[in-house]
Formats: C-alpha cells, sequence, structure tokens
C-alpha cells in the first residue's frame, strides 16, 4: 500500500533562487554535477538523477510551488505514480527559506530510499553549493 511523505528544510537563501535550482537545467546541474531535463512550465516532462526519475510538471506558480507526478525508476511497472508538492516560504529574516514537500503515493517498497534521497540528491548538495565562494 502507498505511503506519504512530508519533510521540510530550512536554507540560507531566498525562495526565488532554491526555486530555480530546482527547475533551471544549467542551475541544477550546477549543484547535482548531473543534467537534467526540464522546462518549467505545466505540462511537461522532468528527469532527473540520471534517469533514476521522472515526472511531469502538473502546476507551477513561479518561486512558490511546484506540483508534478513523480516516479523513481526502482518502482515496479505497476506501482501509480506519486504526487509530489515543493512549496517555498521565506523565514522571518529573509535571508532563509523553508522549503516543505508533500509525497504522496509512495510505494512502501521504496519508502526508505524517497525519504532518504530527499537529504542525498537534494538537501546536502543545496546547503553544499548555496555555502560555496
Amino acid at each position: 500500500m502507498p505511503s506519504n511523505v512530508i519533510l521540510a528544510a530550512s536554507f540560507p537563501t531566498r525562495p526565488d533562487q532554491l526555486f530555480d535550482m530546482y527547475l533551471d537545467a544549467q542551475k541544477y546541474a550546477a549543484f547535482a554535477g548531473v543534467p537534467i531535463t526540464v522546462e518549467p512550465c505545466p505540462g511537461t516532462s522532468f528527469h532527473a538523477i540520471e534517469g533514476m526519475l521522472s515526472s511531469t510538471l502538473l502546476h507551477v506558480k513561479p518561486k512558490r510551488l511546484i506540483v508534478q507526478t513523480w516516479r523513481s525508476g526502482n518502482w515496479s511497472s505497476e506501482a501509480m505514480d506519486s504526487i509530489l508538492t515543493l512549496s517555498f516560504w521565506p523565514q522571518d529574516n529573509g535571508a532563509r527559506i523553508k522549503i516543505k514537500i508533500v509525497h504522496i503515493n509512495v510505494p512502501d517498497e521504496d519508502l526508505a530510499g524517497v525519504s532518504q534521497g530527499w537529504e542525498k540528491y537534494y538537501w546536502s548538495p543545496w546547503r553544499a553549493h548555496l555555502s560555496a565562494p
């Protein structure tokens, strides 16, 4: 039975910068070290992590919200796509943001991989990239 993942993290940046790091192919490659395929508008495909992630953008509210289908290459062909919502919010001091993800319909067999993957493929690389000179 599919599960849900809800995570949040804070970063020393503005919402627009992190939003762009996720949906701009050049900025994504700069922090991840691997290319992605993305056009930041609804109905377009998003492929990342060397083909291990595929999705379709469903809704984009520039600099604030991304809603997309999401599928790992580890999932069985019978597993339904999950839905991922990323929201970007400024914190009180204006120089930090909070990102919250809600990831629904994650197959139980990959729940740990998806949950840990956010830290491994996004949170840690974003922090390293943002702190680089």
